[in-house]
């Protein structure tokens, strides 16, 4: 019944509203109309217009026409602002009047709550009581029964409305939210991208840093600065840097020191002749590892050849020793040099003048057989490097 009377109460205001509003208009339409100067116009007089001078000064009509004119407008602006002031506070009294109401049904659904289990005893009663009634006559509804039907419908109604408010304000705040949500998912998708993209250009920045300069460039050597150090920098093998200035790998750069910074193609092509020369080098080696091995093999064979010819030397060989010749140098100096190289190397050296030069001769060893594997041994030995010894009778 107070939602009823609130209901009323502000129905009664807009009408008190509408009807005021519309007294203003009327009242300002017949101000306009009693104004002298539309008197004037719209009206004809009834007396006789008594005749104006002909020395009447047009300028002073003119401006005193232009005073009414003025004096009317701000009369009407007068009216229009109360008027417009006057319907400012007719719906901020409608609003008030209006949140009232729904705080009073608010808190009457609220106090109407708890009851709900006495309202189904009642009903369940109301069962038993129609059960044992159904014999009797219906009677009319009364008009009490009336009016508190057409209570329950408007608070039904009016429950109704509010739920359908309360959803309508679950959706628009679900809506707001998953707009702020995709809004924020797509600023954090674009912050990504952004980031990505400045780190790929900052990765790209590095590496044209790092890469070689398309030509050949000078670069003055700061504070700090060494092969090594421009090697990184510019992406490129110490080596190549180094053959470039024909400087060594290890060399010490000077504070103030020129040097050439090689272009891209004379990196690769340095890097591939650095790469042969890595390869012949490799490839030298190998053979001097596998002459070496083969000359060790070899001396190992004689030596192994000698010792057993040793071993079977015979009272029946030849008489006397045999001794295996590996120079004839032209003077005793020359002889005494050479004698020495193959003592450091293990033999035992003697030298013998003759008519033609002075022999260097290897030895003795008793028996043929054995001054013949002594040759062989001699030949194959490179700390003596000599191909040319050969057995002779050395009584």
């Amino acid at each position: 019944m107070n939602f009823s009377r609130q209901a009323l109460l502000g129905i009664g205001m807009i009408i008190g509203g509408s009807v005021m509003l519309y007294a203003m208009v009327q009242q300002i339409g017949d101000t306009n109309k009693s104004q002298p100067g539309s008197a004037m116009i719209d009206q004809p007089s009834a007396e006789p217009t008594s005749v104006q001078p002909l020395t009447t000064d047009i300028e002073t009509e003119k401006r005193i026409l232009a005073q009414k004119q003025k004096e009317r407008a701000a009369r009407v602006a007068e009216q229009e602002k109360r008027a417009q002031q006057f319907l400012t506070e007719q719906e901020a009294a409608e609003a008030q009047a209006l949140a009232k109401a729904r705080a009073e049904s608010q808190q009457y659904l609220a106090s109407t709550t708890p009851s709900i289990e006495d309202n189904a005893d009642t009903n369940s009663t109301n069962k038993e009581a129609t059960k044992n009634t159904l014999a009797t006559p219906i009677s009319a509804p009364s008009s009490a029964e009336t009016s508190t039907d057409g209570a329950e419908a408007k608070k039904k109604a009016l429950a109704e409305q509010q739920a359908d408010e309360r959803q309508a304000t679950i959706r628009e705040q679900a809506a707001a939210k998953k707009l702020a949500d995709s809004k924020k998912e797509a600023d954090v998708k674009k912050q990504a991208e952004a980031q990505v993209a400045a780190e790929k250009k900052r990765e790209a920045d590095e590496a044209a840093k790092k890469t070689p300069p398309k030509s050949p460039s000078d670069y003055q050597v700061k504070r700090g600065d060494g092969l090594i150090k421009l090697a990184r920098q510019y992406d490129m093998p110490v080596e190549v840097l180094a053959q470039a200035n024909n400087l060594s790998p290890s060399t010490s750069l000077n504070l103030g020191q020129t040097i050439t910074i090689p272009s891209r193609k004379q990196v690769e092509r340095l890097e591939r002749e650095a790469t042969a020369a890595e390869q012949a080098r490799e490839e030298k080696r190998q053979r001097e590892e596998a002459l070496a091995k083969k000359s060790a093999d070899a001396k190992r064979d004689a030596q192994q050849k000698l010792s057993e010819a040793r071993k079977e030397v015979k009272e029946t060989d030849a008489k006397g020793s045999f001794g295996v010749q590996v120079a004839l140098a032209n003077d005793q100096s020359k002889a005494d040099e050479m004698a020495k190289k193959f003592q450091s190397a293990g033999y035992q050296v003697k030298t013998s003048p003759t008519s033609r030069g002075v022999r260097v001769i290897v030895g003795p060893e008793r028996g043929k057989v054995a001054a013949l594997a002594l040759k062989d041994k001699i030949n194959s030995d490179p700390k003596v490097n000599t191909t040319s010894a050969w057995v002779l009778y050395w009584r």
